[in-house]
């Protein structure tokens, strides 16, 4: 019996309560010597007494003294026919008698109370539930991929949460856009982004990872999702009844085996991004309110991931709009030459810089070459690169010498850094922002001519363009440097060298040779080799990719662009040209040449037009120009050109004479007949040029 002095709580109670360990003295018999007062509580065995429970476990005189874990069971004083359980470790205090008696023995036995099945299966789905919570803290929202984000949270859920998890993800989401505010659970589109499950579960007929969810009418059960809400299912059954699907359908949203689940939308700013659904099979116990506040824990995280992903989705496909407008198509042909680009950003094929490359046409079939660097990376600088490579291409259009163009450039630069400067001013003026201003780049300009097979070319702070020859070795153009574009105050060079037709151009930004810790000089020979070795039969985009890959460095630390150009002459049968004497009375010869010309080439049709075009140009230059004058016709395929050059460097204007005015028409009949017209100015004088659609109507 238990002493009254000692009585206290029952052990059910007191395992609930004791937190420190209970301890006992014993001598070899089980007779207790001293106890404490945790163990008065713990076990009948007051001191004096023989303690049976404790008896079984202490060891005997012969076997090693050694501390011993050991677990006992006692009955429930207050609970009829329940047993609690006690953890005991018994510890010698006194060594055995000389004759191995034992007589002299005592023993510690340390009692804790040990955990029932139900409390360790408590514990371990505590700790479970901490595990998860802790691993999604850790796991989800560290990708900026909405569909990778979609299977880390599959798989953190499944096998030891969920049997099977899925993740369905608003279509409008995965491609960066917001979606809807939705009203009722009907309106949910969701495309299936994500699934994991553990192998006894049957999910065969489930939607697979890819497809679209069928529509879902609006139902009571589904419309807690519109509020960010889970919907917990412990009977799959409900769903049966309530999803409110063909049955036929069925199968394609419920596992078969399944017994319950828990349904949880992604929800971010009052948005359904999408939905998260678990499902238990194997796992015996159904979902329960501590596991539906567990999952919306999890999933509420994975809201905020999914939202930050999408929001760098929009971004990255405006970023990689906006640079893909921007490039020209990967393969170009024009008269002068046929081009292949490649490029690519520091980070790979998935993202965006400000290196670009350019083929711009000019007048009388020339063409023009362009790459160029803008320092920086991302969104801010693939936006500098748009403002300089429209300014490039609206200097083009005036048909300025390469050097000429960089000193503009370099101005518009200089201007652009100026806002940058003032930005913070104009950014306090109510929704003013200032534009990305360039705030370092780099610059190759080359121009080419097929009638004299020459290029003038003229660089910013850029590495020259490298000459492959169609029967020799590659060789860097000795292309004069100038300062980086921003600069200011110092001109730029001209540097004009032949090109052999079939020879290939290749202009590059430095991101393609420099590698981190190499010299720079060693991607250039990289380059030169490999472009030697390149085989000329090749379809050229081949080859400027081969060439690319063979160069750029594994680990590149900047965007890198190539710019691949096969150059193409024209023959003399495509090239007439004369020079005339400033004397009025040959405007009849200039028109008798051009008219012959234009027979020889069976271009009769373009005869009046181009006769009456020669004659007004011809007779302004001698008029107001003097002479030597030059008549030159220029035709290809699609385009007749007709060129007339003077020794003025006066730019002609276009005027509309009044009915009194006995000229002043010269011109703007010019431009009426042409279907283009333009003036360059050259190191002589100037050039006069119209074009003319060939089988085609004038414009």
């Amino acid at each position: 019996m238990r002493e009254p002095e000692q009585r206290g709580p029952g052990p059910a109670s007191a395992s609930a309560s004791v937190s420190d360990t209970a301890a006992v003295v014993l001598d070899a018999a089980g007779l207790v010597l001293a106890r404490s007062q945790r163990a008065a509580t713990l076990l009948e065995c007051p001191p004096g007494r023989t303690c049976a429970p404790l008896l079984r476990i202490l060891p005997r005189a012969a076997t090693d003294t050694g501390p011993a874990g050991h677990q006992i069971t006692i009955a429930d004083g207050g609970h009829a026919g329940r047993k609690v359980p006690l953890a005991c470790t018994v510890v010698p205090l006194t060594a055995h008698a000389p004759d191995g008696s034992g007589g002299g023995a005592r023993w510690l036995v340390l009692i804790t109370p040990a955990e029932t099945a139900v409390e360790a299966a408590e514990r371990d789905a505590r700790k479970r539930r901490a595990g998860l919570s802790q691993a999604a803290a850790a796991g989800i929202a560290t990708s900026l991929d909405v569909i990778e984000m979609a299977q880390t949270l599959a798989n953190l859920l499944v096998p030891d949460f969920a049997d099977l998890a899925t993740v369905d993800i608003a279509e409008k989401v995965l491609v960066g856009d917001e979606p809807q505010h939705l009203h009722t659970s009907g309106d949910v589109r969701l495309r299936r982004t994500a699934a994991a499950q553990s192998p006894e579960i049957s999910a065969e007929e489930l939607l697979a990872v890819g497809e679209a969810l069928p529509p879902v009418t609006d139902s009571t059960l589904m419309r807690p999702l519109m509020k960010g809400l889970p919907v917990l299912v412990p009977d799959v059954r409900v769903l049966h009844a309530e999803l409110g699907v063909d049955p036929d359908a069925l199968p394609l949203f419920v596992p078969g085996g399944a017994h319950s689940s828990i349904a949880m939308p992604l929800y971010a700013r009052g948005l359904i991004l999408g939905c998260v659904t678990v499902w238990r099979s194997q796992l015996p116990t159904a979902f329960g309110e501590e596991d539906a506040a567990l999952l919306q824990d999890v999933v509420s995280r994975a809201a905020l991931g999914v939202d930050n992903a999408r929001r760098y989705t929009k971004e990255h496909r405006s970023a990689l709009a906006l640079q893909r407008s921007l490039l020209p198509h990967s393969a170009l042909n024009v008269a002068a030459a046929d081009t292949a680009g490649v490029y690519q950003p520091a980070g790979g094929g998935v993202g965006v810089g400000g290196d670009w490359f350019d083929v711009i046409p000019l007048p009388s079939l020339r063409v023009a070459f362009v790459v160029g660097d803008v320092v920086g990376h991302g969104l801010e600088a693939t936006a500098a690169m748009a403002r300089l490579r429209t300014a490039v291409q609206t200097l083009a259009d005036l048909d300025l010498d390469p050097g000429e163009l960089l000193t503009h450039l370099d101005d518009l630069v200089l201007g652009f850094s100026d806002e940058q400067m003032t930005g913070e001013s104009r950014a306090e003026r109510p929704g003013g922002r200032s534009e990305p201003a360039v705030l370092g780049a780099t610059c190759l300009y080359v121009v080419y001519d097929p009638v004299t097979g020459r290029c003038a070319a003229a660089a910013a702070g850029h590495p020259p363009p490298v000459l492959l020859p169609a029967d020799g070795e590659p060789v860097f153009l000795g292309v004069t440097p100038g300062p980086p574009l921003g600069v200011g105050g110092v001109p730029f060079e001209v540097t004009e060298f032949g090109v052999e037709s079939g020879s290939l151009l290749a202009l590059f930004t430095d991101g393609l040779v420099e590698s981190r810790g190499g010299d720079i000089e060693e991607g250039m020979e990289r380059l030169r080799g490999s472009l030697a070795g390149a085989d000329p039969s090749r379809p050229l985009d081949e080859i400027s990719q081969s060439v690319f890959d063979g160069v750029r460095p594994q680990e590149p630390v900047d965007d890198g662009a190539l710019l691949l150009a096969r150059i193409h002459a024209l023959s003399c049968d495509q090239v007439a040209e004369w020079e005339l004497e400033p004397d009025l009375s040959l405007v009849a010869r200039a028109r008798e040449l051009v008219v012959d010309r234009l027979s020889d080439w069976q271009l009769d049709e373009l005869g009046f037009v181009t006769e009456l075009v020669a004659s007004e140009l011809v007779t302004n230059a001698i008029r107001y120009a003097g002479g030597p004058v030059g008549l030159r016709l220029i035709r290809d395929r699609r385009v007749l050109v007709c060129e007339v050059s003077d020794p003025s460097s006066t730019h002609p204007r276009l005027r509309r004479a009044r009915e009194t005015d006995e000229g002043g028409r010269g011109l703007f009949l010019v431009a009426q007949l042409a279907d283009r017209w333009g003036c360059r100015f050259t190191s002589t004088g100037k050039t006069i040029w119209t074009e003319q659609p060939i089988g085609g109507p004038v414009v």
